[in-house]
């Protein structure tokens, strides 16, 4: 296993090599605050859109919160240097320890208005972007990417020496081009070029599930850390986890039940505080299903009706009952 020195950005020093990813509608404040408290390296949040952001939207405001949450990085997006500009100051202004461009998000939706992944098919464009967030700002100011539009423009090497040339700190890489979305398995090999590329820290991202991944993917790619995804949905202390593993070169057990039953119990409470009952009931469900899931740790585990009522009940009060369940079920079994 190859040893790195601690990773920098920056001012800041950071105490790990594990980063929580940006996924919308997922790396909620409640799941980033969580999964820092467990030993996550660093969080990232949610894609804010930057002309969103600065014009006041309650969405983006929430999505870009940060209380709690030391080294806070808020990730903007857009296809405009005055908005990117504008959104990296506001996010510095409200606390933001980094500002991290999102120049990897496949989604069509965001890729049709020319940002995202979108703006790998113009390098030029691109470079007005960033040049226009690093210089609103003076805190860290990181890229996330992928490794191109597709397999005939693989050119995340050289959107990334440009990044390094205007004053970005760091960069991590999605193994995957965009037209890939995520399908087929992450090329940690490609980003290799990435790092080979540049002097500042390249972090590798997709397809990493355990301390064994991580180990691959750092050995594959050259890189000086690793981002974890869609495998943190109802572990977000999978990355602090492997962040820990990494450092002590050795397997480390997941938190006991109680502490992960009292993790999903938190993140459910505390959604349901910062968006509201109605709103926090809708956007928990695919978390309650994925802590659901990582509780049925035997093939004969708790009734299957528990999940169905755990991810439809509308009442806060029942689903913190089933929470309990599913995660004492196991005990309740030995003890009978």
């Amino acid at each position: 296993m190859q040893t790195i020195s601690p990773l920098t950005l920056g001012s800041i020093s950071l105490d790990g090599r594990a980063f929580l990813a940006p996924m919308s509608g997922v790396t909620d404040h409640v799941m980033r605050r969580i999964a820092r408290r467990f030993g996550a390296s660093l969080v990232v949040s949610e894609m804010v859109a930057s002309d969103d952001f600065v014009q006041g939207s309650e969405e983006s405001r929430l999505r870009a919160e940060g209380s709690g949450i030391d080294n806070h990085v808020v990730q903007i997006a857009g296809c405009e240097p005055k908005w990117m500009g504008e959104a990296a100051r506001l996010a510095e202004a409200s606390g933001a320890a980094v500002v991290d461009i999102n120049m990897g998000c496949p989604a069509k939706r965001v890729t049709g208005g020319y940002a995202g992944s979108a703006l790998m098919r113009d390098l030029d464009h691109a470079a007005r972007l960033i040049e226009a967030t690093v210089q609103a700002v003076s805190i860290p100011v990181t890229v996330k990417m992928r490794l191109g539009w597709d397999d005939d423009s693989l050119n995340a090497p050289e959107l990334a020496r440009r990044a390094e040339a205007l004053g970005v700190k760091l960069v991590a890489v999605h193994g995957r081009t965009r037209c890939q979305f995520y399908k087929g398995q992450a090329n940690w090999h490609a980003i290799r070029l990435v790092k080979q590329a540049i002097l500042i820290p390249v972090i590798a991202n997709g397809d990493c599930h355990t301390l064994a991944d991580a180990n691959a993917m750092l050995s594959a790619s050259g890189a000086d850390g690793v981002m974890i995804g869609r495998s943190a949905l109802g572990r977000p202390w999978l990355v602090g986890q492997i962040a820990k593993g990494l450092n002590d070169g050795r397997e480390i057990a997941p938190p006991p039940r109680s502490e992960r039953l009292d993790a999903a119990v938190e993140h459910y409470e505390g959604l349901l505080v910062a968006m509201g009952v109605e709103t926090g009931v809708r956007h928990a469900r695919k978390h309650l299903a994925a802590y659901a899931d990582d509780a049925q740790m035997a093939e004969d585990g708790y009734p299957d009706d528990w999940r169905r009522d755990l991810v439809t009940s509308v009442s806060p009060s029942e689903v913190i009952r089933l929470l309990r369940n599913i995660y004492s079920f196991e005990t309740q079994r030995s003890a009978a």
